[in-house]
Order: C-alpha cells, then sequence, then structure tokens
C-alpha cells in the first residue's frame, strides 16, 4: 500500500469515526432517538420471538435503518436551523417543522407495516 493509500485509508477510517460519533451523541441527546433505539429493540425481540421470515426482516430492518436515518436527518436540520438563527423566523419554523414532518409520515407508515407483518403473527 502507497504512502497516498494510507492516508486515504486513514481518512475513510476518520470519517466513520464521525459518523459513530454522531450517532451516538443524537442517541445521548434526543429524546425522540432514544424513543426509535427503545421501539426498535422491542421489534427486534419480537422479530425474533415470531420467527420472521427472510423477507419480513428485511423489511424490519429496512424500516429501522430508514427511521434512524430520517431521525438523524431531521436532528442535523434542527442544529443547522438552530445555529444560523437563535430569533424566531418563519421559514426557520417551517424548515424545522417539515422535517419533523417526515419522521412523522414515516413512523406512522412503519407502525402500519408492522400491524401488518406482526399481526399474524400475534393474533393467531
Amino acid at each position: 500500500m502507497a504512502l497516498r493509500d494510507k492516508k486515504d485509508l486513514k481518512k475513510v477510517v476518520r470519517s466513520f469515526g464521525y459518523a459513530f460519533e454522531g450517532l451516538i451523541q443524537v442517541i445521548k441527546t434526543e429524546t425522540n432517538m432514544q424513543i426509535h433505539v427503545c421501539a426498535s429493540i422491542v421489534v427486534l425481540a419480537l422479530g425474533a420471538w415470531c420467527q420472521l421470515s427472510a423477507m419480513e426482516w428485511i423489511i424490519v430492518l429496512l424500516l429501522i435503518a430508514g427511521m434512524f436515518s430520517l431521525e438523524l436527518i431531521n436532528t442535523a436540520i434542527e442544529k443547522a436551523v438552530d445555529l444560523i438563527t437563535k430569533t424566531h423566523h418563519p421559514l426557520a419554523k417551517h424548515a424545522k417543522d417539515a422535517a419533523a414532518a417526515a419522521v412523522l409520515i414515516y413512523a406512522c407508515f412503519a407502525v402500519v407495516i408492522g400491524i401488518i407483518i406482526f399481526g399474524k403473527y400475534l393474533l393467531e
């Protein structure tokens, strides 16, 4: 591996480190993310108990990953808006509300899909 390749590898490793730092920071400080993490643990345990099929696991894992990703994006938008303006501004409120709405819509559909997947196991 050439010296340049080692530097590139260090940059990649460092960027993963920053990503993990961001994830841990959001989990530690954002109540909604803590709720998502707890709900995910319950869903994963329930999935194991119900012995979900491979396709059901794929759907559940995609829903969890999507929920985490949207919550991280929502938090990033909120923090960026807060950094730009400390005063109440209608456009800042609109940006934060729209990001929160994206999380809400995804969460609602995730619950509906969860009911569809788990319903047949829990209602037997």
